[in-house]
């Protein structure tokens, strides 16, 4: 049936800009749903307790899975990332928007190594819900995923892919001893311009480590250093 002149009149004037405006204030409810799974170890609400993001409400989402394999890891249990559950991206980003109170803040994907995974689909759908995408990764597998924050923590058990270098926000190394000072000043001489630079003592070593790195960064003023202040205020 054709429509006649008043109604096509109708239609454009008045329903065509009520849809538009549907579509930019509803993002969620007009997207298309998000398939696909990722190995979760864990998923938790807190404050950011390392770098510069450090004090800032954050919603973090650990995924199973690494190949990097450092002997002082905190988080050995997610190395393997079959022992954790494949969890839909759609469900991965409800929990977070009803554990953050549907506030907007940043989300940390961290591992375990999380760039093991393809994570453009996560990423966009994140975005899509209003969070600050941020990356915990060590570089070593290839980089995926739209990313407004990149902390790249190159370990000596699988160094860095050269491509990922020039996406670092923020360079963190985790100081387990002298020599680690070395492998630091080595990546900072790689990354961009203006990227942060960090210094963190592995913690189990952190009494006898961190004052080293006090007078490292007072003859070294580029560096700042990173505490690991969520294990000291006891939270996730």
């Amino acid at each position: 049936m054709l429509l006649k002149g008043a109604t096509q009149r109708l239609l454009i004037e008045v329903l065509l800009p009520v849809t538009n405006y549907f579509y930019e204030i509803c993002p969620l409810m007009t997207a298309t749903i998000t398939t696909g799974t990722l190995p979760v170890m864990e998923s938790f609400y807190t404050l950011q307790g390392e770098g510069m993001h450090q004090g800032k409400a954050a919603y973090f989402i650990r995924l199973g899975g690494c190949d990097v394999g450092c002997v002082w890891c905190d988080v050995k249990d997610s190395w393997d990332a079959a022992r954790h559950p494949q969890i839909s991206i759609e469900t991965i980003v409800e929990k977070a928007l009803q554990e953050t109170n549907r506030q907007p803040c940043i989300a940390v994907v961290t591992g375990g190594e999380p760039l093991m995974h393809d994570l453009k689909a996560l990423t966009a759908a994140l975005k899509a819900a209003g969070f600050e995408t941020n990356i915990e990764t060590s570089g070593s597998s290839p980089l995926s995923g739209s990313w407004d924050w990149v902390c790249l923590s190159p370990k000596k058990f699988k160094a860095p892919l050269p491509e990922v270098l020039p996406f670092a926000n923020e360079l963190k190394v985790v100081v387990f001893n002298k020599t680690d000072f070395e492998w630091a000043e080595k990546y900072a001489a790689l990354v961009k311009p203006g990227c942060k630079l960090y210094l963190q003592p592995e913690w189990d070593k952190a009494a006898i480590v961190t004052p080293l790195l006090v007078d490292y960064i007072k003859l070294h003023p580029q560096w700042q250093l990173s505490l690991q202040v969520h294990k000291y205020i006891n939270v996730p």
